[in-house]
């Protein structure tokens, strides 16, 4: 993942996006949809209908970047509000990306009581 500066904020938008959509469109639906700025800085991810596809919209301070990820296996997952967004952080951005379950993430160890 390409470092993002401090104080960017990520937007998960919620519901079923149209994957033929390119920058201008995601853009658009950015502006429109949830009343936000495309070139605000802010990094905003959409999925399609089958759930294996995301595309990440970010203005990098000189023009737009478009970032597609398609899972071999399983889907992302999303939360299910059919509109809207959710701020996520680095970390579940990460998860997200890897196909991990952002929303609950558990360690992969268990503490040892000191008895």
């Amino acid at each position: 993942m390409i470092g993002l500066p401090a104080g960017t904020r990520i937007w998960l938008v919620a519901g079923v996006t149209d994957m033929r959509r390119g920058m201008d469109g995601l853009a658009a639906l950015v502006q429109g949809a949830l009343g936000e700025n495309p070139f605000s800085g802010h990094v905003f991810i959409f999925r399609g209908r089958r759930g294996h596809l995301v595309k990440l919209l970010w203005w990098s301070g000189d023009g737009v970047c478009l970032f597609t990820k398609r899972l071999e296996h399983g889907r992302f997952v999303w939360p299910q509000a059919t509109d809207g967004a959710v701020h996520l952080t680095a970390a579940q951005l990460s998860m997200l990306l890897e196909g991990i379950d952002w929303r609950r993430p558990r360690r992969s160890w268990q503490p040892e009581c000191a008895a």
